[in-house]
């Protein structure tokens, strides 16, 4: 009888062992994912607003493109945090008329757009010039993401309505999206972005 009675004994200290090792394995890993997708915030806020952006949009923008993994590279050449393109890069080392900045990105582009700092920049430079032909209110958001993402004149095939017609609606410019990938990119961005603003008004 005591045998059976220590081992419910030592079972429920197992029990309880087990149960605090699994609470604080989870507290650690909520508050290394909060490190890990909040560690570029500062870079995030300073670049946006420079180029007139919301730091939240740019935030969802890279936890979809690359959950903040600023090694990433893409199928196409897309490098570092907001995938970045060399050709992207030597544009806007072009309109920055800085020499140096130029050679480094004609010399290195892999170089430049790994750095966090430099590639968020290059990055909320391009968001900002694609946004350009669109309205500034937040009908817009869908056809500047699919922009980025697909390219802009994609972006503008998808946008087209014959003359005299009303503008498309967000949902009926996202149905327009022939790319599945795209399609997806521009939801959960969206859904992401919204869900941000509810919490930090």
């Amino acid at each position: 009888m005591r045998f059976f009675t220590r081992r419910r004994k030592l079972i429920h200290r197992l029990v309880i062992a087990l149960s605090l090792l699994a609470a604080t394995g989870l507290v650690a890993l909520y508050f290394f994912n909060y490190f890990w997708t909040h560690r570029f915030d500062n870079l995030i806020e300073r670049q946006a607003q420079i180029y007139n952006l919301d730091s939240r949009l740019v935030w969802s923008l890279i936890h979809e493109e690359t959950y903040f993994r600023p090694w990433m590279r893409g199928d196409a050449g897309e490098i570092g945090l907001m995938q970045v393109t060399p050709t992207v890069a030597r544009e806007w080392a072009a309109e920055t008329g800085l020499p140096e900045l130029a050679r480094q990105v004609e010399n290195n582009p892999a170089g430049v757009l790994l750095n966090p700092e430099r590639n968020i920049q290059i990055g909320c430079w391009y968001l900002e010039k694609i946004a350009k032909p669109y309205p500034e209110d937040s009908s817009s958001l869908a056809r500047i993401l699919a922009a980025y993402n697909a390219g802009p004149s994609r972006a503008a095939a998808w946008n087209r309505v014959e003359r005299n017609q009303p503008q498309l609606t967000e949902s009926q410019f996202i149905n327009r999206i022939d790319f599945p990938t795209t399609r997806a990119y521009v939801s959960n961005i969206l859904a992401r972005y919204r869900d941000l603003k509810t919490k930090q008004p």
